[in-house]
């Protein structure tokens, strides 16, 4: 009675994990700037619905305290009227550094990306 022994060897060869790494790689290369141009567009949407919330809250802030046009505003008059913290996603910590108010008539501005983050 003779055994007859087999050896069977299973796994990928390295041809087959390189090609694999590459798919991936290539996969990554293309997703990454997709989910980064992504998030910038999220941000300068969030950051113009913050200008709009601000500047009705300027508004309503003058309209109840009678002020003309050329009345200088503050965050101090403005923060009793927003609903959230109005603070610019692209890198602001605090209202005054995220947005800048001049008058009544004067919309807000970013501070941050004020070429992209503008209210229409």
């Amino acid at each position: 009675m003779k055994l007859k022994l087999t050896k069977t060897e299973s796994g990928f060869t390295l041809v087959e994990i390189m090609i694999v790494c590459s798919i991936i790689g290539m996969l990554a290369a293309i997703s990454i700037p997709n989910f980064i141009r992504a998030r910038q567009g999220s941000q300068a949407n969030i950051c113009i619905n913050n200008l709009r919330q601000i500047d009705a809250a300027i508004q309503t802030w003058a309209l109840e305290k009678k002020k003309g046009p050329s009345a200088p505003v503050t965050e101090a008059d403005v923060t009793p009227y927003l609903k959230n913290k109005a603070i610019c996603p692209a890198g602001g910590t605090s209202f005054a550094n995220s947005y800048t108010l001049s008058n009544v008539s004067s919309e807000p501005i970013c501070q941050w990306v004020p070429a992209v983050h503008m209210a229409p």
